[in-house]
Order: C-alpha cells, then sequence, then structure tokens
C-alpha cells in the first residue's frame, strides 16, 4: 500500500511492478498506438473539423499527464513491507469509524493515495482531513480533525486492519 511523507510515497514490492508496468505500456504500445491514430485522422484532411484527430490529441494529452505522474511517483517511491496489524492506523489499511462515536453511524475506507482506488472500496488519501485525523491513533480512540469549512468533527476509530485486496 502507501505511506506518503512530504518527499516519499512507499509501496508494496507488488504495487510498485504494477504502476512501473503501467509506465511500460503507456511510453511503449500505448504512445505507438495513439501516434497512428493521430497520423490516420491528420490523412483525412482538413484538422479544423477532423473529430478523430482531435479525439485522439486529447487521448493523448491524458496519457502524457498519466505518464508524468507515474513518473514522479516512481521516483520518490520508497518500496517497503505493508503496514503491520497491530490496529494502529496506517496507509495501506481500510479504517472503519463511527462518526461522534455513534456506531450505527459508520463508514469503513481504505486510507490510501489514489493508485488504490477502487470500486470495492472507499479510498481516501492520508492528505485528506479525515486521513491525517486518523494516521498513528489506535483503535478505540476517539479522535478530532478539521473539516475544510473550519470546522471540528468527531470519530471513535472501531477497526484498522491491512488491506488485501
Amino acid at each position: 500500500m502507501t505511506q506518503t511523507s512530504e518527499n516519499a510515497t512507499w509501496l508494496t514490492q507488488e504495487a510498485y511492478n504494477k504502476l512501473k508496468e503501467e509506465l511500460a505500456y503507456l511510453t511503449g504500445p500505448a504512445r505507438t498506438e495513439i501516434s497512428a491514430k493521430i497520423a490516420a485522422a491528420r490523412e483525412e484532411g482538413d484538422l479544423r473539423e477532423n473529430g478523430g484527430y482531435h479525439a485522439a490529441k486529447e487521448e493523448q494529452g491524458k496519457q502524457e499527464l498519466r505518464v508524468r505522474q507515474l513518473t514522479q511517483l516512481l521516483e520518490t517511491a520508497k518500496v517497503g513491507a505493508p503496514p503491520a496489524d497491530d490496529g494502529t492506523v496506517s496507509p495501506g489499511m481500510v479504517v472503519t469509524i463511527a462518526f461522534d462515536g455513534d456506531e450505527d453511524d459508520t463508514l469503513s475506507f481504505l486510507l490510501a493515495s489514489r493508485e488504490y482506488a477502487s470500486a470495492d472500496i472507499e479510498t481516501y488519501s492520508p492528505q485528506s482531513p479525515l486521513g491525517s485525523g486518523v494516521i498513528g491513533h489506535k483503535v478505540g480512540e476517539d479522535v478530532e480533525y478539521e473539516l475544510p469549512n473550519g470546522k471540528m468533527a468527531s470519530v471513535r476509530i472501531l477497526k484498522a486492519v491491512p488491506y488485501d485486496g
């Protein structure tokens, strides 16, 4: 999973390898494919009204942005072990909280970077107000954190276990 400090992002070896593979694909086969699409669309004539050309250029821009993001992430990555299963909240864990200590009003989420976001579980960044508020605290603790509007919110940490997805 990930743990972000000011200068480094911690990744498991598996996560690091997955991101390296994605970068290799985007800078190799994907770049060749998009160049071919752009060249084919150019041959169709007037570029001002060529939807295929504009779509291909937009796709190229998105790919290049992702290449820059991955390159930056991997340059600062530190490969390490997943978090310890000791009940202390850290990035790479699934955390269950109760709002205002109300155990009927709960939320479970993965505390990780957006690289781990999936449809299976909601993901909160370690830099988010909630994420930064719960990091380092233990199961059973009540924690207050500041909302973006400046108000304070409180939660009780009910569970914190390493993510196994």
